[in-house]
């Protein structure tokens, strides 16, 4: 095995990211926020996006067979200046899809783990993990994947073993309460937690395509989906009406587990367990967007690592300025500029249109 081959991500890790840490960035804040607009059809909107992002990372994937990266894939379609051009505002997009992830994990470790500690001494800690994590090159995170998406399942069963057991099915009937608005409403926003196809752009050309990887990767990230949704199915048969008052659901639905006034809160366990999955989730956004000037400016020593630093020190500055409105940023980012996200997933199926139709000319 070459050293270039050893560098590169193995199909394995694709499907371990898509199946187990995909899914944990859609139990944190998006429960509520569901149950907030669809109330007991919170499925609903759920199914659709998962639908829509499964499209999305089939063809993702297959761009894969090029074996190049998006720039390199992009400089065959329109040229060199306006392919570096569109990485440049990918990457953009990838640091503004960022926000919504660091907002709710700064949200939740304040308000679960650190409640009397103010959030820049709580929070702040992360952007140099963070920047630690993005001064590394993204092809070397597979072992990670390894290492995380056995941790993340391990504790996403626990606390389901601990919720299910205290939820009523019965409350997500009668179908179609929220009617035809607040299903819209609620798939329309909800887009903002969708957006794991674009995280795999960033991955073209640091894995070798195999055959069937394409349809392979779908599954695996419907499978992780699958879970999503029995784990929403869980948090509203909970909860029920009340549903949209509980923030930070992953972390509420096991405490009625009855064992738990013996035991004590032994689903902390599983809840510091995802959360320390979901750190690393948080930080992929902010790989990809440095991955993305990497192939803008090229391998340049210690470039990026002051990408890293510079990102991450802009990104913390702005969670500081923005330390008493977290749930306002929030929501104009849910409600008012969710519409930012299908622009780049729609990119994903014209650009692989684009490619093959030029494939055909050539």
């Amino acid at each position: 095995m070459t050293a270039a081959t050893q560098k590169r991500i193995a199909p394995r890790q694709i499907y371990l990211l898509l199946a187990c840490i995909a899914p944990i960035g859609k139990i944190v804040y998006l429960p509520s926020h569901l149950a907030h607009y669809a109330q007991n059809d919170l499925l609903f909107p759920a199914v659709a996006q998962l639908l829509v992002q499964s499209l999305a990372v089939f063809l993702t994937l297959l761009l894969a067979k090029r074996g190049m990266s998006f720039c390199q894939l992009l400089e065959g379609v329109f040229g060199k200046i306006a392919a570096r051009i569109f990485v440049g505002i990918f990457g953009l997009f990838l640091l503004y899809a960022s926000l919504l992830p660091l907002l709710e994990q700064q949200l939740f470790v304040q308000s679960e783990f650190y409640d009397t500690l103010p959030s820049l001494f709580a929070f702040g800690p992360f952007f140099v993990f963070c920047a630690y994590l993005c001064s590394k090159p993204l092809s070397s995170f597979g072992r990670t994947w390894d290492i995380l998406a056995p941790l993340a399942a391990a504790a996403f069963v626990g606390v389901m073993l601990l919720s299910v057991g205290s939820a009523d099915f019965g409350a997500l009937a009668p179908a179609g309460a929220a009617g035809g608005r607040g299903f819209l409403r609620a798939t329309a926003s909800a887009t903002s937690w969708f957006f794991d196809a674009a995280l795999l752009i960033p991955l073209l050309g640091k894995f070798e395509y195999k055959k069937g990887m394409a349809w392979k990767g779908t599954l695996c990230y419907l499978g992780g989906g699958a879970a999503v949704l029995f784990f929403l199915a869980t948090f509203y048969g909970i909860f029920g009406p009340l549903a949209e008052t509980q923030l930070f659901g992953f972390s509420k639905t096991s405490k009625y587990f009855s064992g738990i006034t013996v035991l004590g809160r032994i689903d902390y366990v599983f809840i510091y367990a995802l959360a320390l999955a979901m750190a690393f989730y948080v930080a992929l956004p902010l790989q990809g967007a440095i991955e993305c000037g990497m192939q803008i400016a090229g391998e340049k020593k210690y470039l990026r690592t002051f990408l890293s630093v510079a990102v991450n020190a802009l990104l913390f500055a702005l969670l500081v300025i923005l330390e008493y409105r977290l749930k306002q940023a929030l929501g104009v980012i849910s409600d008012m500029l969710f519409w930012i996200f299908p622009i780049f997933f729609l990119l994903v199926p014209a650009l692989s249109l684009l490619i093959r139709r030029r494939r055909r000319e050539v």
